[in-house]
């Protein structure tokens, strides 16, 4: 009883110093959220969108349960997860957070995982795409697009080892779907598949219309905490809040001989990972290692923002959120680690290379290249946001009419 009027003086206190300081602050304010909105309309909604759309699409078609059946084998030996989490992970991965999250809520909607399963496929199917490490980390924040490679490796290797040590999560109180008296064949997974669709009886266009909607509601949610968490990290910038921590975090920082100047991007990067991983190469008094360590510390964690997200996501079912957010935190150690054990062999290899242009932009073909598709998703990512949004309310409107008028 204490611990939850505590909890709720926290929440008050802390939602009334954010408006006050919105008050005093409306400029700062303001300025954040467009940040927050471009980032939004310009790559996050146009990125995710068709990912979001096709797999629900996929899953009333009966694609996911197909997949599911082959990939049987698989994933409960290395996951204790069904085979459908095979799809959840391949789609987190391709796409992005926080589809992995929506896609596990989802099975676990229609009873094709247990909650202990979804807790352990939720933790370790939510990564940051590669599009995101190569092109804007890599390629525009440290203009060396090889260095994407190092962190993409240690990212998913990270994300997959987290995967392993959750299958041991809820192992004593563990409840998980009847395991297939059949064994997986093509043939089991082709009825499996046919089954799924009958038993769907929606029309091609509701089920597309229901994939808009689902999908652009989602987005619309995921705009939101992205503002949100924007004009925080500027407020708690604005304040001073930020460089108060980094001051307590510097001698630790030195513990491990990473700069001081280390700090307050790391601190950013806890609430959101873009500004953490731009502020991170921006840093000039630290060494190139120790800022691929801290931005694969950053990308694992993946920011309270994103995890505000997910929170949201799994808020609409019974799956916890504590195990997902153990998970970053392991994901963030491991990242951490495997750069570091990695570092000599890809410098070596791929980085040495690229060491005199690394702080010249537009000499690396690589770097023009990923430049060129950031702009043209700059360019046309507006463009793609309204015309979705206009499908979105013409849907919305038409289900909302009266049947019969016109």
């Amino acid at each position: 009883m204490l611990r939850s009027k505590f909890k709720t003086v926290v929440l008050a206190l802390s939602a009334s110093l954010l408006a006050l300081a919105l008050i005093s602050f409306p400029g700062v304010a303001v300025d954040a959220s467009k940040n927050g909105l471009n980032t939004w309309w310009t790559i996050v909604f146009p990125s995710l969108l068709p990912f979001l759309i096709l797999s629900e699409i996929l899953i009333g078609f009966g694609v996911v349960r197909f997949i599911g059946v082959l990939l049987e084998p698989i994933m409960r030996p290395l996951f204790k997860v069904p085979g459908v989490g095979g799809f959840v992970w391949a789609m987190g991965m391709v796409s992005g957070f926080p589809t992995g999250a929506k896609l596990t809520a989802r099975m676990r909607e229609e009873k094709q995982l247990t909650r202990t399963e979804a807790e352990r496929l939720v933790s370790f199917s939510n990564a940051s795409n590669p599009m995101f490490i190569i092109g804007a980390v890599s390629a525009s924040f440290f203009h060396s697009p090889k260095l994407g490679l190092l962190l993409a490796f240690s990212h998913y290797l990270a994300n997959f080892t987290v995967g392993l040590f959750m299958r041991f999560h809820g192992k004593d109180t563990e409840k998980t779907t009847k395991e297939p008296k059949e064994k997986a064949s093509l043939k089991r997974a082709l009825r499996e598949l046919h089954h799924t669709r009958l038993k769907d009886k929606r029309p091609l266009g509701k089920l597309m219309g229901d994939a808009v909607t689902s999908s652009i509601q989602s987005l619309l949610m995921v705009g939101g905490f992205i503002i949100l968490f924007s004009v925080i990290n500027r407020l708690l910038f604005h304040l001073h809040i930020t460089s108060f921590f980094a001051k307590l975090l510097e001698s630790l920082f030195q513990l491990f001989t990473f700069s001081g100047d280390l700090t307050i991007p790391f601190i950013a990067g806890i609430f959101e990972i873009t500004l953490g991983s731009k502020l991170t190469s921006d840093v000039e008094t630290s060494t190139l290692m120790h800022q691929a360590i801290l931005t694969s510390c950053i990308l694992g964690f993946s920011g309270l923002s994103v995890q505000a997200q997910v929170a949201s996501i799994l808020a609409q079912t019974d799956i916890r959120f504590k195990p997902f957010f153990l998970a970053r935190i392991m994901q963030a150690i491991f990242s951490g680690i495997y750069t570091f054990i990695a570092w000599d062999f890809f410098y070596k290899t791929f980085l040495s290379k690229d060491t005199p242009t690394i702080a010249i932009p537009g000499i690396n073909r690589e770097e023009v290249f990923f430049q060129q598709i950031f702009e043209n998703i700059s360019t046309w990512g507006p463009i793609v946001t309204i015309i979705s949004l206009t499908i979105y309310c013409f849907i919305l409107v038409k289900r909302l009419r009266p049947r019969g008028e016109l």
